[in-house]
This record gives structure tokens, sequence and C-alpha cells, in this order.
């Protein structure tokens, strides 16, 4: 009897390696989402929101596969259980960051509003939509793939800075762009949003958050990094552009950069204390990464 086995073929371990599933799934949930807003647009303001929604929904089952299948690790950052209430924390953490930034500035005199000409319905639906999918697709990618894969070769600080440069650097081409409101993109967004996802060891937070910051900022007529759209107000901006935003609207501000720092600052330290505890109980855990599950 002959006993002897076929050699197994080796895996390609390469795959495994974090640089190689992000790169796949920047490139892939970049590129199908949008290719589905391209064609959303075809089809005018209802295919543009149904667009954005269905895009939103792709990025995260495009996330799972790539990152379950491609990089064998598990996504327990996308857990189920308590998706409602870190997904509904973090907009009210995002809606009450972008109110008080919107009311200081105003009271500064940065800011006035009006009642917007559009139909009320119509403004709902594009905004809510719009805000969905560029919540959903950019912490999929900024805080779902870079984030983490870069935390595992330096280290959670430093894989926050650098993907808060990537996020500043990401807005440069918006309409009224510059090199201050890239920065401040970085600080306000890139750290907050990174430091939420450290703080609750889940992407639902931060992508509440990103919601319910760009929802308010389009509800009330002011630019979203600069893409101006229809609100149920119309926000003019008024004297310096350090105050108001200007152009790229009050994430420009120095405003929201201050109260973003406060917020970053309360996160970062409940972090440290997290892993205080932690040391002090010998149960320190690794940044949610997801395990590996081959």
């Amino acid at each position: 009897m002959n006993t002897s086995t076929t050699p197994r073929r080796p895996r390609l371990r390469w795959v495994r390696h974090p640089l190689v599933w992000t790169a796949v799934g920047v490139v892939v949930i970049y590129g199908l989402t949008g290719a589905l807003l391209a064609l959303g647009g075809i089809f005018g303001p209802i295919g543009s929101s149904a667009a954005a929604v269905v895009s939103a929904v792709a990025a995260v089952l495009l996330y799972i596969l790539i990152k379950r299948r491609l990089g064998g690790r598990s996504t327990p950052e996308l857990a189920a259980r308590g998706a409602a209430r870190e997904l509904f924390g973090g907009i009210g953490v995002g809606v009450a960051f972008i109110v008080t930034s919107v009311g200081i500035v105003a009271l500064l005199g940065g800011l006035t509003f009006e009642w917007g000409d559009e139909n009320p319905a119509s403004v709902l639906l594009a905004v809510l939509s719009v805000s969905v999918g560029a919540a959903v697709v950019e912490e999929i990618v900024f805080r779902g793939l870079l984030l983490q894969s870069i935390s595992l070769a330096t280290g959670r600080w430093i894989a926050l800075g650098i993907t808060a440069a990537l996020f500043g650097a990401a807005h440069l081409l918006n309409p009224g762009a510059t090199w201050w409101s890239a920065f401040a993109i970085a600080l306000e967004a890139g750290i907050l949003l990174g430091a939420a996802f450290f703080w609750r060891r889940s992407l639902w937070f931060p992508i509440g958050l990103h919601f319910g910051w760009n929802a308010v900022q389009g509800l009330l007529g002011i630019p979203v990094s600069g893409l101006a759209e229809p609100g149920l107000l119309a926000g003019t901006a008024h004297g310096s552009v350090w105050l108001s935003g200007g152009q790229f609207g009050v994430e420009a501000s120095v405003v929201p950069v201050a109260i973003s720092a406060v917020l970053s600052a309360l996160m970062i330290a409940a972090i440290v204390a997290a892993d205080r505890r932690a040391r002090a109980t010998g149960k320190l855990t690794a940044p949610a990464v997801g395990a590996r599950t081959s």
C-alpha cells in the first residue's frame, strides 16, 4: 500500500501582509464605490442618493470579505452586538461637536443663516444619503484599513499621526482647499476619528460621529469640506476665514479645531487609562485590529 502523500503547495503567505490586504481593499473599495456613484449620477438625484447608500453597504461587505479572506483576520470592530449603541453614540458626539462649533462661529459673527429655497424632502434625502455614503466609505478605508494595518507595523500612536496626515492630504483637492484646511482636517477629523476608533474599539462609533458631523453641516447649508450643496438653511460666511472657514466651510475655522483638540485629548486620556488598568490586571490587549483566523 502506498502511504505517500502529495506535497501540499505552499500558501501565498505574502497576501496576509497588512500592507497587501490594505492596498487591495483601498483600490477595490474606492474603485467600486466610485463606479456606483458615477452610475447613480446618470439617473439624477434619486439615483445619486441610492448609489450613496449602496456604496456604503458595499464598502462594509468588501471590507469584511477582504480582511477575513485575504488578511486572515476577524472583524470585531464591526460586530453586530452593541453596534446600535456605538453608532448612535457617535452620531450624538458628532452632532454636538458641529452644532457647538457652528454656534460659536455664528455668535462671533462668522456665519449667518436664512431659510433655503429647496424642497425640504429632497434636501433631507440628498444630505442624509450622501452623508451615510461618505461616512461609511471614508471610515472603512481610513480607520478600518489604513489605521489598523499601519498600527500593526508602527504602533498605535504613530499610526494615528500618519493616517491623520493622509486624511488631511486627501482633502487638498476639494474646492476651496488650502494647506491650512488640510491641516485642520488632519487635526479635527483625522486625529479625532482615529482616537474615537481606538477608544471605542469599534468602527460604528467613528462612522456615527462622521455621519452626524457631515449631516448637520449639509442641513445647515454649510460647505462640507468645500463641497457646497443646498440645505434646509443657507449658511453664509463673513469676516476672517480663520473664524468662518471661508469657501471650504466651517471645518477650516479655528473653532472646531480647538474643540476637537479637547475631545481628542479626552479620548486619548481614556485610552491611556484603560491601558493602565489592563496592565494592572495583566489583561492588556492589542488595538482592535482583529485576531488572525488562519
